[in-house]
């Protein structure tokens, strides 16, 4: 069997200037008419993704690519020609921090949920391509197979990791009250870093697939019948500290509870967040929305 693979890919509308990447303030807005089974949550939390792409675009415009495949299969004097074309399209920049809060309108038109998220902030500029880093969240299991954006109360929560480069991780959770937890580094690590090493699959916060030892294991709960969290995975091939947290304010008769992770606002997480981005234009992130059920 002879197996030939022709590729040719075809890039347009790419302006990819010489200097270095541009921050600028944008806006924009977007109306996301939701399917039954989307709750109001998830729904501004897509409609804020979409705003935030819009206004990207409208900036620093798309990147439009189309791959074509031409496979030929042959044996013996028997040959098969199949033509396959890929397309997509991309924004040619990143968001990096949000300027105020984004401003929503919900409402229904013939029971059609219909929300409208306008949303102010900084954007940049892509001139080069990031790190590819492969991030899984898993459910009670600490194989790919187990990656899933549903969990129930009581499962547990572990996270798989791969770069090409050697680098730094973070990875943070943001709960619907807006608090947000510091997952890793751990809670015993002072440095303030969680440093990774090229090409090697790392299994998150499963004390036997981790040999540095101090490992913090997490159990995901719920309070309400329906959740959702955000879990942020922030890698850069160039060093970066957490940001400035303290031990959890969760109390159970007037004591604080151990095993929690150490936290932070959000608002303090965010200016955190966007400063590193600002500064290090190889910095790359990752949101998983997860949902949790009672």
């Amino acid at each position: 069997m002879m197996k030939k693979l022709f590729i040719s890919l075809l890039l347009t509308s790419i302006m990819i200037p010489v200097w270095g990447q541009k921050i600028k303030s944008v806006e924009g807005e977007f109306v996301y008419y939701a399917p039954e089974n989307v709750s109001v949550v998830e729904a501004k939390r897509f409609a804020l993704k979409q705003a935030q792409l819009k206004a990207i675009a409208e900036e620093f415009g798309t990147i439009v690519s189309q791959t074509n495949l031409t496979r030929i299969e042959g044996n013996n004097e028997q040959s098969t020609t199949r033509f396959s074309s890929f397309g997509s399209s991309d924004v040619k920049g990143e968001w990096i921090e949000t300027k105020g809060k984004p401003e929503y309108t919900v409402s229904y038109e013939e029971g059609m949920l219909i929300v409208t998220c306008k949303v102010e902030g900084k954007a940049r500029e892509i001139v080069s391509s990031q790190v590819d880093i492969l991030a899984k969240v898993l459910r009670n299991g600490t194989e790919d197979r187990f990656e899933s954006e549903q969990f129930k109360s009581g499962d547990d929560l572990f996270l798989s990791f791969q770069s090409p480069v050697n680098g730094y991780l973070a990875v943070y959770l943001v709960d619907d009250d807006e608090q947000v937890q510091c997952l890793l580094p751990y809670r015993d690590q002072k440095d303030g870093t969680y440093k990774v090493e090229a090409n090697r699959r790392y299994v998150l916060f499963s004390e036997k697939d981790d040999p540095r030892g101090n490992v913090d294991e997490y159990t995901l709960e719920a309070n309400r019948s329906l959740e959702h969290n955000q879990v942020y995975v922030i890698f850069s091939p160039n060093q970066f500290v957490k940001a400035v947290d303290k031990a959890s304010q969760k109390v159970s008769d007037s004591k604080q509870i151990a095993g929690y992770p150490r936290e932070l606002s959000f608002e303090d997480f965010h200016k955190w967040l966007a400063k590193c981005r600002r500064y290090d234009k190889e910095m790359c992130l990752k949101k998983v929305l997860l949902t949790v059920r009672r």
